[in-house]
């Protein structure tokens, strides 16, 4: 791992939560795209990755980098069956607005608007909070994923209800929760290991 600790002194930190696309500015040091071998790259899975700085230090150990990429992919892109990405996208933002990951929350906050169409209930969920209103089905999938970010004993029955009355089946229910739990996790690595910049640095 890097042995050196940096200091980007990023100016005007972003502090509002956006859509807009956001840059990150890592405090070790990520492997330069020079210094990636075929094990990296293949880690990396999409090889597009190389060029982010997050993704770079992660490779620094591509076996967990690997399995970590696989299962973000199964849980927001394996949509054939169970709950659309669009809302798994939505439970992954929900989670990263109460975490306070302003660029987790842009980049799924993005993807939520894209795939549902509808950027302003997105954009009311990080101008307004994850209290924001919101149909009962988004309701349903922010209350539990802000349940289970609490603390994992905050999730009830309850919630389990409002999925369920949502419309939402076993499987779609497993993946809202999927989603939920894979972003409290990415949240605290990404929060511990750098900082956003501002759109276009």
């Amino acid at each position: 791992m890097a042995d050196t600790v940096l200091d980007p002194a990023v100016p005007d930190p972003p502090l509002a939560f956006t859509q807009d696309q956001l840059g990150w500015a890592p405090w070790l040091e990520p492997l330069t795209e020079a210094e990636l071998t075929d094990t990296h790259r293949e880690a990396l899975v999409d090889r597009a990755r190389a060029a982010s700085p997050y993704f770079r230090l992660l490779a620094r150990d591509p076996e967990i980098l690997r399995t970590r990429t696989r299962t973000d992919n199964d849980i927001f892109y394996n949509t054939k069956d169970g709950l659309p990405r669009a809302e798994r996208e939505l439970a992954a933002t929900a989670t990263s607005r109460h975490n306070g990951c302003v660029f987790c929350a842009s980049v799924h906050a993005r993807f939520a608007a894209h795939h549902s169409r509808r950027p302003e209930d997105v954009q009311r969920l990080l101008d307004q909070g994850v209290e924001a209103p919101q149909d009962d089905r988004w309701r349903a999938v922010i209350d539990a994923a802000v349940a289970l970010t609490a603390t994992p004993s905050a999730l009830t029955a309850e919630h389990i209800a409002a999925l369920r009355a949502a419309g939402l089946d076993d499987l779609a229910i497993s993946d809202a929760l999927h989603g939920a739990a894979f972003f409290n996790w990415a949240n605290r690595l990404m929060l511990s290991l750098g900082e956003p910049t501002p759109a276009g640095s």
